[in-house]
């Protein structure tokens, strides 16, 4: 019995070391602190920051109006919610700021992810704020810029798709316009969700 144990306890080493690194397959790329925040979302609902704490989540930036990045955007949002549900992914939020909360209200917003095969009860679209702030929020929280054009009715933003965790900070960003990685991104989802019912 006693030459068993060495074995044993190589097998108990390596099964940890294996547990270690089937963990360690995301590695976060981004260390941004969302700001604090508590805004209006399409249903006319309050969403704060506290309210999406505990949960895994992707933000975005866009807005209603705009006539080239957002609806491509949105539409592979929809996608990346298919995935996670074929993937039986259920613990997270989708998070849309509207860089033109003048415009956008949450009548308009409402109206615009109708046009989409969206999940809603998991996508809060945002407004209820002066556009400085969204500007501030983008460029302090996201990294990602938030402009007036100058030249159109248009308005300038990233078009990135930021992943935030449980603790409300961003911690990888993907091309959310083309070349989405939604493999990527569902596997990213998938480990922190684990990671965070430990």
């Amino acid at each position: 019995m006693a030459k068993t144990k060495p074995f044993a306890v190589v097998m108990i080493i390596m099964g940890i070391l294996l547990a270690g690194c089937s963990n360690s397959d995301f590695q976060a790329e981004t260390d941004y602190e969302v700001k604090d925040f508590s805004y209006t979302n399409q249903k006319k609902q309050e969403v704060s920051l506290k309210d999406l704490k505990g949960q895994v989540w992707i933000a975005d930036f866009i807005f209603t109006s705009c006539e080239t990045v957002c609806p491509p955007m949105t539409f592979n949002l929809t996608k990346l919610q298919d995935k996670l549900k074929e993937e039986g992914v259920e613990d997270y939020k989708i998070v849309s700021f509207s860089v033109d909360p003048e415009t956008d209200t949450p009548d308009a917003l409402s109206e615009y992810i109708s046009n989409f095969e969206a999940d809603t009860s998991k996508w809060d679209l945002l407004t209820g704020y002066e556009f400085d702030e969204v500007k501030d929020l983008a460029e302090h929280s996201f990294r990602s810029i938030v402009a007036d054009d100058p030249n159109s009715d248009q308005m300038i933003h990233g078009t990135s798709f930021y992943l935030v965790n449980q603790e409300g900070t961003v911690v990888k960003t993907y091309s959310g316009n083309s070349d989405v990685p939604y493999d990527e991104i569902v596997d990213d989802m998938k480990i922190l969700i684990k990671e965070g019912s430990k």
